[in-house]
């Protein structure tokens, strides 16, 4: 039975924020993606933030092993996953302990209350039962033995163990919410068809368990009403709903299949950056090839020998790894060689927060290798746009024939949002420097004069033969060489080939204001957080504030320093001790202020609006 035919008048919302929390095996993760899934195939606008543990599997009922995900949808622009939730589906005491905060008083606590036992009381460190000491008395708490009543919907099911009827619990919250924000179950029935096709028992329990769910909350009186978030207004075409990671691996898919070389893939599993190599190795038959390498280096020099091959060539990985490809991306460099590293960003130093968000490796991509190593440097700053900047990433590696570091973050990696379906044949063309003959005194560091680019010759084509290797070479004929001057030549002319970049990258456009009192400045990932808040005190009267969001790095764009001179303060906000303010000091002589942040979370509507207000009082 589907739920299509349930008939109700449910509130109109402009948008909610619904955060689901419990352990790690509870399927918070699935739970808020189908939701989120749902939601889109609706229409709404989405921004979704999965949070969780960096334990495979940390100790059942502890603090530190509660995992969540939230979600943010709407009828309006939705920029971000939100702040306050509305909601908080909270399967158990840890959940609720570490979740309550963020949600807003008078607002909704669904609660398990079979998981609140005086055993999982005492992991959480209660000292006392939130639900009967009178704590949760700001809120709406809906108490539900999700478990018992999920059990009971089961009992006549054949073929399940009592482990797989309690993992079902998770769809029983989530019939109740679709019926709570007037969601049909339709999708994710179908979602379980395909999921266990060949378990059909699972099938039946989940179908179940989801619809039982959703008419609990229809009859239960403590749910007065439903409520309605109606279809957002977006450009016309057709749109799925994308994590960051599947669309940067789209990006490089659409990026091979327009310049027409096979795209090849050398990397080493590391959170967050391993859903790129298992998205791409599933189309083989787009011609892409996969090396699961045994550590860092192998991935990045497997990449540079494709690379010499003939292949469009990336590596990915995240801040430890970087920090291990640093000596072969100075050879990428050196040899310059197209090539694309992916750095999906996380907590740090060391291994830190592997499952957190942080922007911290900026100042390595830029400054750590040794010797005068530039390379070109771009950052993705949505979920969907990772799809944009893996494309732009390929292009300018192919075009100006030196390494592309691409810098995304656990944050816009993990996250989804909804992306508008394009063509390849739509993209902008890539013009690779590849030669196909031998043309009269060529040598292997022939350059385009427009570009500095040197041309790509591959090896097997006759009269091609040339070496290239870490040793310096002399400028024209390639031979290794240690003459001063040609050290000199040499070491310039790859720095002025990263600068003329900027020839081929948009310049900055503020948004919201050209000049005024105030410009906030982001780079990457916390784009969508800042506009938020930028858009926020905008349409409270404040019309002095621009935006200006930075998505190349190395070079910057052209127009950079006139458009910080024409604010009279200028705010950079990242979630580092301030790294791209010293870049910014370091290029122009102009005072930049910051307001940073490291927690292993973005930032947060509410901080950023107030430090606004604070600089335009």
């Amino acid at each position: 039975m589907t739920t299509t035919q349930i008939k109700h008048h449910p509130e109109t919302l402009e948008a909610v924020i619904i955060r689901f929390v419990g352990d790690s095996g509870d399927g918070m993760q699935l739970t808020g993606t189908q939701f989120s899934d749902t939601s889109a195939m609706f229409g709404n606008d989405i921004a979704t933030f999965p949070n969780y543990p960096a334990e495979i599997r940390a100790p059942q009922g502890s603090l530190y092993g509660v995992s969540g995900f939230q979600v943010h949808i709407g009828s309006v622009e939705i920029s971000t996953p939100g702040d306050e939730v509305d909601l908080l589906v909270a399967m158990n005491p840890a959940g609720l302990k570490t979740n309550l905060h963020a949600v807003k008083p008078g607002h909704t606590i669904i609660v398990d209350t079979d998981a609140f036992t005086k055993k999982n009381l005492e992991k959480a460190q209660y000292e006392s039962n939130p639900l009967e000491d009178g704590s949760l008395d700001n809120y709406r708490v809906i108490e539900v033995t999700m478990t018992s009543l999920t059990k009971e919907a089961l009992k006549d099911v054949e073929g399940l163990d009592n482990k797989s009827i309690t993992r079902s619990k998770n769809m029983f919250a989530l019939g109740m919410v679709y019926w709570m924000y007037d969601r049909s179950t339709d999708h994710t029935i179908e979602f379980f068809k395909k999921k266990f096709q060949s378990k059909p028992a699972l099938i039946e329990a989940n179908t179940k368990v989801l619809n039982t769910g959703y008419y609990f909350a229809e009859t239960l009186e403590l749910i007065p009403n439903a409520y309605a978030i109606a279809p957002a207004k977006m450009e016309a075409g057709t749109y799925r709903i994308i994590m960051g990671n599947t669309a940067t691996a789209w990006g490089f898919l659409a990026a091979s299949e327009k310049c027409g070389l096979d795209l090849f893939l050398g990397s080493y599993p590391i959170t967050p950056a391993s859903d790129i190599l298992h998205e791409l190795a599933k189309h083989q038959h787009f011609g892409v090839k996969t090396f699961q390498a045994e550590d860092e280096i192998a991935g990045i020099t497997s990449a540079i020998g494709a690379s010499f091959g003939g292949n469009l060539a990336l590596t990915t990985t995240s801040g430890p790894g970087l920090a291990l490809k640093g000596e072969a991306l100075g050879l990428a460099m050196m040899i310059e060689m197209p090539l694309v590293v992916v750095n999906v960003q996380r907590g740090g130093p060391s291994t830190g927060l592997p499952t957190k968000t942080e922007q911290s490796d900026l100042l390595q991509t830029l400054y750590g290798r040794n010797g005068e190593s530039p390379v070109i440097v771009i950052a993705a700053s949505t979920p969907a746009n990772c799809f944009d900047f893996a494309y732009e990433a390929a292009k300018l590696t192919l075009e100006h024939m030196t390494p592309v570091v691409l810098l995304t973050d656990g944050y816009i990696a993990n996250g989804s949002a909804p992306w508008k379906i394009k063509s390849v044949k739509d993209m902008p063309e890539i013009k690779s420097k590849i030669i196909r003959e031998a043309k009269e005194n060529w040598h292997p560091y022939d350059r385009d004069d427009t570009t500095l680019a040197r041309f790509w010759a591959i090896p097997g084509t006759p009269g091609l033969e040339h070496r290239v290797g870490g040793l310096e070479k002399d400028r024209v004929s390639g031979n290794v060489s240690y003459v001063p001057d040609n050290h000199e030549y040499m070491v310039n002319i790859r720095a002025e080939k990263i600068k003329r970049v900027q020839d081929a990258i948009p310049e900055l456009k503020p948004e919201f204001v050209d000049s005024g009192d105030l410009l906030v400045v982001g780079w990457g990932g916390t784009y969508g957080s800042i506009y938020s808040a930028v858009k926020h005190v905008t349409e409270e009267g404040v019309d002095t504030i621009g935006l200006a969001h930075f998505n190349y790095i190395n070079p910057l764009p052209k127009n950079t320093l006139d458009v910080l001179k024409r604010f009279k303060k200028v705010l950079v906000c990242e979630l580092n001790n301030g790294q791209f303010a010293k870049v910014l000091k370091q290029h122009f002589d102009i005072e930049i202020l910051q307001f940073n942040k490291i927690q292993g979370l973005p930032f947060g509507n509410e901080e950023l609006v107030q430090k606004f207000k604070q600089l335009v009082k």
